[in-house]
């Protein structure tokens, strides 16, 4: 036998002697453990099956229930253990304010009619919804939508004494950081949209707000300003700013109008 074939055949067995040698070795190798999965524990919770708008009267295909981390769920979720005929209990409630797809479903959004209208359902105990006319110029270009903040500015024009002389008007913030109920008749935003050109806004006002409002009308030119969604949580503009009373009030008596002045 040449040399070549020596050298060839001592290599073949040495590679045949090392791969016995690993495939015993790797064959007395212990398994590595399973790692051992542990189960979150869920409570299942009512949510929205899909977006609800505010407004919407729930209807029992609009909930479901869904699991939900046990250590997350605080006791204002309504769950299935503490509330099982969650789904009858609130079914046909009004949303007080829109949900999301998923979004857990809260009673402190919810309100029941009761044979009420919608405004009336919707509406804060001790507030009052009053509407005003507005236009394209006096609404912000139709860019307010219900459930935005605004500030209400009243603008009077004032004849100058000189009758050579132009008039004068001035403006002044007379409701601060009031809430949109609707425009016109729709209580929300239409799909879609983002704006909604309207003849009419109904704002959500305190009763003495509401007094301040109605009595403006008759003074001048009403304006809203869009307020940032960042200030929702702002303070409301002082009383002692606002229109004082002591201007006319209009009095109908058996049919027939006068105006009387209201002492301060």
């Amino acid at each position: 036998m040449n040399k070549p074939r020596i050298v060839v055949l001592a290599i073949a067995i040495g590679a045949g002697g090392i791969a016995a040698y690993l495939a015993s070795g790797s064959s007395d190798d212990k398994p590595a453990p399973a790692q051992q999965v542990v189960q979150m524990q869920t409570v299942d919770i009512l949510v929205a099956k899909s977006d609800i708008g505010l407004g919407h009267s729930l209807k029992p295909g609009d909930i479901d229930w869904q699991a939900w981390p046990a250590t997350s769920a605080s006791g204002n979720l309504i769950s299935r253990a503490s509330r099982a005929e969650a789904i009858r209990e609130v079914t046909g409630s009004i949303a007080r304010s829109p949900f999301i797809a998923g979004e857990p479903i809260r009673d402190q959004k919810l309100v029941k009619a009761d044979g009420s209208g919608f405004m009336a359902a919707i509406l804060p105990a001790g507030y009052r919804a009053i509407s005003t006319e507005i236009s394209p110029e006096t609404g912000a270009g139709g860019f307010i939508l219900p459930n935005d903040r605004v500030d209400v500015i009243l603008t009077k024009r004032e004849k100058n004494p000189d009758s050579k002389g132009p008039d004068s008007s001035n403006s002044e913030i007379i409701l601060s950081n009031v809430r949109v109920l609707a425009i016109d008749q729709a209580p929300k935003e239409k799909e879609g949209s983002s704006s909604l050109v309207g003849k009419t806004v109904t704002l959500e006002l305190k009763p003495e707000q509401a007094e301040t409002l109605a009595r403006s009308r008759q003074s001048g030119t009403l304006t809203l300003a869009l307020r940032s969604i960042a200030d929702i949580n702002a303070p409301e503009k002082q009383d002692d700013t606002q229109v004082k009373r002591g201007e006319n009030l209009n009095v109908i008596r058996y049919g027939v109008a006068s105006q009387q002045m209201m002492q301060k």
